[in-house]
């Protein structure tokens, strides 16, 4: 009977191999990350997902806190006279804008932009808050919700409604403020490989893919299990163009008229979606244990024989008092039907303790990400136990992340021409290619004309593949990551 459970549940997510598309629905929908909702392309974010972005938020919260910043929070309506004052950037974002045009029964006398960012509202409160070199830096964040209308829509990866967190910082000078937008940059590198286990590629975007407003972007780009790219997180340079526009001014230390230099940086619930399509499997989640609802399953075997919950639950204690997520499943399912129950939902570690674990002193440790059995020693040290479990989840951790860094490793390709890079596209499917390009944006936007592979970022690590642009030939400036994204 369990394991007719277990082969029907596992059955019941669409091979990755068969439709990653349809795989990624599965698991979202099965692993209760989310449900959909009455409006177009907006998702409830059920408590087990919701709890993998409380994790998160924490962890990077906590980061944040360590340099300094406080958290803010500003409205969620823009007039929109004030969003028209950064012509750049409200042109860039006016597709996707949502407009509230009425309040009760009432029109209202000006338009309301539903945020789709804030760089606007943090300017104007700028604007009254700082006169004086001794103002700055205001160093600041806010974890928010923003709307954007897309077309398209896939929950986490891109939706109408999404969680974030958006920082904005403020300062004297522009080397203060440069300096800031690659220091988050790296935070959020840091983050997506210790907490995440996902490696990503540090980068600079291109003149025609940066932020609407901005100097300069730069982002963190990983590659998913099915070769496509993903945007993990951008930080951007301002410069002193929205102070100008907002005429945000201080005055500096030789007592003069000043424009501060600004930045932004976020990250979003999109990383959810990339957890699930860097780790993922057939049989459901895999979470990289810093971010996992539940790190440890106990599953007891026939716990109705004789000790066998009571020793279960005294682990369940132990492991609860050192700081680990566990649960005891002491539920009338069968060990079969828990089994693939936690591993749709990714636990990363799962351990068994049966009548016989008892009378070999042992229990066993089953790893989610590769299903390495080994066995745990009972009759040592409470704290010896504990060690033992932990060491496993930092070799969760270790493992997703070797796997996913061969993943990227294998699938990234260099290229000296258009047409190897269509070669490779068509005979070993998605990934990154790394090619020269002269720095024309015509011969970017024929590169993914013709390959469907777009810029994702100019890597900070920069390689001399070629001496000419892999487009027209022309002498080469810059490296580029080039790849399919979501």
């Amino acid at each position: 009977m369990a394991k007719k459970e277990k082969s029907r549940m596992v059955e019941a997510i669409t091979p990755m191999d068969e439709d990653f598309a349809k795989w990624y629905t599965d698991i979202c929908k099965k692993a209760e990350l989310v449900e959909y909702t009455s409006v177009k392309g907006c998702m409830v974010i059920r408590p087990y997902g919701y709890r993998i972005w409380e994790l998160i938020q924490a962890d990077m919260d906590a980061r944040f806190k360590a340099l300094g910043h406080e958290n803010v929070c500003m409205p969620m309506f823009i007039p929109e006279s004030l969003l028209n004052k950064e012509k750049e950037h409200v042109e860039g974002f006016a597709p996707e804008v949502a407009w509230v045009t009425h309040g009760g029964n009432e029109k209202l006398e000006e338009r309301l932009c539903v945020r789709p960012t804030s760089e606007t509202l943090f300017c104007e409160h700028y604007a009254n808050i700082i006169h004086s070199y001794r103002d700055l830096p205001k160093l600041y964040n806010q974890w928010v919700s923003v709307v954007r209308w897309e077309k398209t829509t896939r929950p986490f990866l891109r939706s109408r409604e999404f969680l974030w967190q958006e920082g904005h910082t403020i300062h004297e000078t522009a080397q203060e403020a440069i300096e800031e937008t690659e220091r988050m940059l790296n935070v959020y590198a840091d983050f997506c490989e210790q907490s995440l286990a996902m490696p990503v590629v540090k980068g600079k975007k291109t003149e025609s893919d940066k932020f609407a407003g901005a100097v300069s972007t730069y982002a963190i780009e990983a590659l998913m299990h099915d070769g496509k790219a993903l945007q993990a997180g951008t930080s951007h340079y301002f410069g002193d163009g929205f102070a100008k526009a907002f005429d945000i001014q201080f005055t500096n230390r030789e007592n003069k008229p000043q424009y501060p230099h600004q930045t932004s940086w976020g990250t979003t619930t999109r990383l959810i979606g990339a957890i699930i399509m860097t780790h993922g499997d057939d049989s459901g989640l895999v979470l990289p244990p810093a971010v996992a609802p539940v790190q440890v399953v106990i599953v007891p075997i026939a716990f109705h024989k004789e000790g066998v919950l009571e020793k279960a639950r005294e682990l369940y204690d132990r492991l609860s008092a050192d700081g680990i997520r566990v649960k005891l499943d002491d539920s009338d399912n069968s060990p079969g039907w828990k089994f693939a129950e936690y591993e749709m939902r990714g636990v990363p570690l799962r351990i068994e303790i049966g009548p016989k674990d008892l009378e070999n002193l042992q229990c066993v440790a089953v790893m989610r990400h590769n299903r390495e059995k080994s066995f745990v020693r009972l009759d040592d040290t409470l704290d010896e136990f504990s060690e033992a479990i932990s060491q496993r989840l930092k070799d969760v951790h270790d493992g997703l992340y070797q796997k996913a860094l061969k993943n990227r490793e294998e699938k990234t390709y260099q290229c000296h021409t258009m047409e190897e890079m269509t070669a490779v596209l068509e005979q070993k499917g998605d990934g990154f290619i790394e090619a020269m390009w002269c720095g024309d944006e015509a011969c970017e936007d024929k590169v993914k004309e013709v390959t469907g592979a777009g810029s994702r970022c100019m890597p900070f690590e920069q390689k001399q593949l070629d001496d000419k642009c892999v487009c027209c030939g022309k002498p080469a400036k810059h490296m580029v990551l080039w790849g399919k994204a979501y």
